[in-house]
Parts: structure tokens; sequence; C-alpha cells
């Protein structure tokens, strides 16, 4: 059975009675380059655990099926678990729960299903309309060793970005705070059903055994990066002001002491400034 030719697709889908979901986000592989390549860019071995998120019919699961010690692969919609069930046949080391990821104990659902695996890590075709939550999500649970995951090009970049560009933001830092991330390649909507309008791309990123520099308070530096850019035009003085409760003393007097200039804004900041600049700051 090839499970990314269309014709075989669609055979299965109409089924099983499946229509594909704009707010599923879901768009289905029918490159058979693709799959292979992802799973290699996981990084897998038979003493490792995979979390799958976003199955389809199954052409990514198989892929690691073949490489890993066991697959946990999480599906929202029910309709696709027949489906699944006849293009996992045979893939003894996969177990498919049909849940909404976002709504999982991650980190407890990593203990249970991968308790004999010496790693664990992600790999993933990521709905695009969970994206940023699921991303979020995975990184905060802390217990995945390496995330790879095909998602639209233009969250690629704003993980990749560095500061003084378009697409460096707050999710940018919380990414780069968690994890090292490597842009791998790019997928063209040709190679989904339906074509999305948009190019993806699959990244790797990489725990960090500790974030990239010290800060007294996470917290405090994480509420700093999203006055930051959530006042993205205005400079950081006054995103600090009205997102922190700060007076223009105090926010200034905190610039001074790191020797920012007042006018500058957020998105010039890298990372070890941002937590340099919360440790000047109290918040109350």
């Amino acid at each position: 059975m090839n499970l990314t030719d269309i014709r075989e697709i669609n055979r299965l889908l109409q089924g099983a009675g499946f229509r594909f979901s704009k707010s599923m986000g879901q768009n289905f592989l029918c490159d058979a380059s693709v799959p292979p390549r992802i799973a290699d860019a996981a990084g897998l071995d038979a003493e490792t655990g995979v979390l799958e998120i976003g199955p389809g019919v199954g052409c990514l699961t198989v892929e690691l099926s073949r490489r890993a010690g066991h697959v946990v692969s999480v599906e929202l919609d029910g309709k696709l678990q027949s489906v699944l069930a006849q293009t996992l046949r045979g893939c003894e080391n996969v177990e498919v729960r049909f849940a909404d990821v976002l709504k999982l104990d991650l980190r407890a659902l990593a203990a249970e299903s991968f308790a004999d695996c010496k790693s664990v890590v992600v790999c993933a075709n990521l709905p695009y309309n969970i994206t940023s939550p699921a991303l979020t999500a995975l990184v905060n649970a802390d217990c995945f060793a390496r995330i790879t995951v095909m998602v639209q090009r233009e969250v690629a970049r704003r993980i990749c970005a560095r500061e003084n560009t378009a697409d460096y933001g707050a999710f940018t830092v919380l990414m780069q705070w968690h994890t090292v991330p490597e842009l791998l390649f790019d997928v063209p909507p040709g190679s989904f059903i339906p074509a999305p309008k948009v190019t993806s791309s699959v990244i790797r990123l990489t725990r960090r055994p500790a974030p990239p520099v010290q800060v007294a308070d996470e917290k405090r530096m994480f509420a700093l990066v999203r006055a930051a850019f959530n006042q993205r035009r205005k400079t950081l003085c006054n995103a600090m002001m009205h997102g922190l409760g700060l007076t223009r003393e105090q926010a200034e007097a905190a610039l001074a002491a790191c020797g920012l200039d007042a006018r500058i804004r957020g998105e010039a900041l890298s990372i070890a400034q941002f937590a340099a600049l919360s440790d000047r700051i109290e918040l109350h």
C-alpha cells in the first residue's frame, strides 16, 4: 500500500467517509520522498521512543515504526480510526491514541509510554492550526530530546530568526531559550493533498541541557519579552512602562544599567540582553 499515492489516499478516505477539515489543519503528504527524510532527520534507533502528532493516513508513522523502538501517534480526528487500522496493520510498535494533544499531560504520557526507551523525541507533520501552541507545550514539557517537525515556512523562520529581523519575536525567544533550532529543508505545496497555499519547512529543535544564559528570574524575563513584542512599534522603554507597570525613570535606569539606549526597540535585543535587562528590573 503506497500511502503517498493520491489515488490510494482518496480510496482510503472515501471508504471511511472522511473529508478534509480546514479547522483541523489537515494536509496529508503525497510525496513519497518526504516521510523518509523527516524520519531520518529525527535520528531514531531501536532504543528511541517517538511521539507523533497528527498522523493523517500514516505515511510518516510507518517510517517511524521502521526506525524507532516505540511510537505513540496522537490523532484528533476519530474518522481516521478505520483508516489507520488498515494502514498501520503490522506496525506492532505503534500505538495510536485518539485525543487532543493540547489537552494531554505530555510529561506523564512520555513517562508512561516510553519507560523502556533511552530517549524520547517528537517527529511529526504538525497540523498547521496548532503549530505554535503544540510547540510551546512540547518545549515546556521538557522531556523530549529532539523535536523534528514540519511546519509552515513562516513559522520555521520565526523560530530560527535572529534579533533585528522582522521574523524575530517572543516565540523566537521561547523556542531558542529551550532548544537549538535547525532549518533542514523546505517542502513545496504540491507535496500535500489538499495543497496548502504556503511552503512548509522541516525543522529540528534539540533540547538545551541548560538555558543559553543565566537569569535571576525566568518568569520575569519572559514577562519582559512579552511586553517588548506586544508593543512592538513602541520603544522598549515605553513597552516596559505599559507592559510591566514601570515608571519612565525605572525603565530608563534599567536600560542605562545595561548600556542600552532609551530609544531602542525590543526586536534589537538578543536573548542574552533580555536576560541581563530582566535582572535589572523589579516587578511588584
